[in-house]
């Protein structure tokens, strides 16, 4: 008998705190090991971190990690925050690289060199989602 690995999908909101997001990489690490998707803890974590910090830094509001698994050995790691602007550094794979020298602007760059396929999708509503934005990057095997 063939057995179907359920999706799976955890949300995570965050305060406005400097803690919040190594506590949310800390429980994609318990999530990822609870799933037996150990493997993936290095991309997933790296993917997160950018995310978040990129949330924490740039934003105001509260923002949410939100983690998807649609098939097995695949995930989703997704950032809301409130402010609707996608950065250009993440929707523009031609975007320059920051000068050696630079102490920001690698983060995003480095979603997308290391993700398999990213996104951003703009929540205009603000009914249940509270409007602004949720970039996405996605790790494992198989293609979605």
């Amino acid at each position: 008998m063939a057995t179907v690995s359920p999706s799976w999908n955890y949300t995570l909101h965050l305060p406005r705190d400097p803690r919040a997001p190594g506590i949310a990489r800390g429980t994609l690490r318990l999530v990822l090991a609870a799933h037996g998707m150990p493997e993936l803890t290095p991309t997933a974590e790296l993917l997160a971190a950018e995310l978040l910090t990129n949330s924490h830094c740039h934003t105001k509001g509260p923002y949410a990690l939100r983690l998807l698994s649609s098939e097995p050995g695949r995930l989703r790691v997704a950032v809301w925050d409130t402010d609707p602007r996608v950065p250009p550094g993440f929707t523009n794979a031609a975007a320059p690289e920051p000068p050696p020298h630079a102490e920001h602007g690698r983060g995003l760059p480095l979603v997308r060199a290391c993700a398999d396929a990213w996104g951003a999708s703009i929540l205009r509503e603000l009914g249940a989602s509270k409007g602004g934005k949720l970039l996405w990057a996605e790790c494992g095997a198989g293609a979605w």
